[in-house]
């Protein structure tokens, strides 16, 4: 028996617009190497154009680094400062897709992403949640995405040896996307 990869999603084309009450862009990072520390970027932008086929389909986002929350506000100034992540000379996180695959409700979205003047090619795994209809307004769809990145290839690694942060930054992305409106 042959099996054939899909060539389209399992969504209707155009562009899907962002519904970001009900969006969610989170990290984990361990401390001391004991525990881990949570947080989120609570402005962020996603642009999804699905297209006829996978190769016309494009996802782009930008996180506002700014805007990361971990509950802290000192550790939050610390996390913006040059040492760390250098909000002045990297203000934004962007992701450009590059390629899509996969089938029901697993994906693997590549793409570049881009923090400072560094850019690295990530995949994310992603699960649909599923399309649910609403009522007076567009189907909804949800999808949860997971990816981790190392600090040291992204060049934020302090200047100082044995960081009190791991390397590796675990990315989990909720996100609620709303149908375009046929025309």
């Amino acid at each position: 028996m042959t099996t054939t990869e899909p060539t389209t999603l399992p969504l209707a084309p155009g562009a899907w617009a962002l519904d970001p009450a009900h969006s969610a862009v989170n990290f984990t990072i361990r401390h001391l190497g004991v525990s881990k520390v949570r947080g989120r970027f609570t402005r962020f932008s996603v642009d999804i154009v699905v297209g006829e086929t996978l190769e016309d389909t494009t996802v782009a986002a930008v996180v506002e680094v700014d805007s990361v929350d971990t509950g802290n506000a000192d550790r939050d100034a610390h996390v913006l400062a040059p040492d760390m992540l250098d909000v002045t000379v990297r203000p934004t996180l962007a992701f450009r897709s590059t390629a899509i695959s996969g089938d029901g409700d697993e994906w693997e979205l590549t793409g570049d992403l881009t923090i400072g003047e560094v850019t690295r090619p990530v995949t994310l795994a992603v699960e649909l949640g599923g399309l649910q209809e609403f009522p007076g307004g567009p189907r909804h769809a949800g999808f949860e995405a997971t990816t981790q990145i190392r600090r040291q290839d992204f060049g934020l690694i302090p200047a100082v040896p044995g960081a009190m942060l791991g390397d590796v930054i675990k990315i989990e992305l909720d996100l609620q996307l709303l149908e375009p409106t046929p025309v």
